[in-house]
């Protein structure tokens, strides 16, 4: 269980706070693509959005996406939001997030990943000695080839329930 269990569970990415970041010294913010920062089928993102992000660059933290779609894909859904990412990040290897810490030339402990799945998101980052914060998914349709992700996810969330270790927090060191 230790490897699909979190560090943080929030209910959006937008309620992780530079200070509460800065306090912890964390100076990147890892993120998954669809479904954590946007809507996997609204690339624009929402001014909720574009304020986090200001926020973030305000405080001189990096928000870096690690994405399992293609250059492609992820380069046309953040043309507007001119953030620095990597594709193909074959999580739940830590293959992506690897090439991202390396890419920000940061340690390890100064990066958290942050994802709406148990599968692909914690696993890799958890595999990759970084913290890791589950966010609830934006919306509650996915692409079809997150369904048998979901599916298992179910079951882990379920057992969570049952342990009373499934509890979305208002910001990541919130009761922890």
């Amino acid at each position: 269980m230790a490897l699909v269990t979190p560090t943080w569970m929030v209910k959006a990415i937008y309620k992780i706070r530079p200070a509460t970041l800065k306090r912890l010294g964390i100076q990147a913010v890892l993120t998954d693509l669809d479904n954590t920062l946007i809507a996997w089928d609204n690339p624009n993102g929402t001014e909720r959005l574009h304020n986090w992000l200001a926020e973030m660059q305000t405080a001189g933290i990096t928000v870096m996406v690690v994405s399992n779609n293609s250059h492609q894909r992820v380069a046309k859904a953040l043309a507007g939001l001119d953030l620095p990412f990597t594709a193909r990040a074959l999580k739940p290897l830590t293959v992506g997030i690897e090439r991202a810490i390396k890419q920000l030339k940061l340690p390890k402990e100064a990066c958290i990943m942050v994802g709406d799945q148990l599968m692909t998101d914690v696993i890799a980052g958890n595999s990759a000695g970084v913290r890791t914060v589950l966010v609830e998914p934006l919306v509650s349709t996915d692409q079809w080839n997150t369904l048998p992700n979901r599916f298992v996810e179910g079951f882990i969330k379920r057992h969570m329930k049952r342990q009373g270790t499934y509890k979305y927090l208002e910001d990541i060191n919130d009761g922890q």
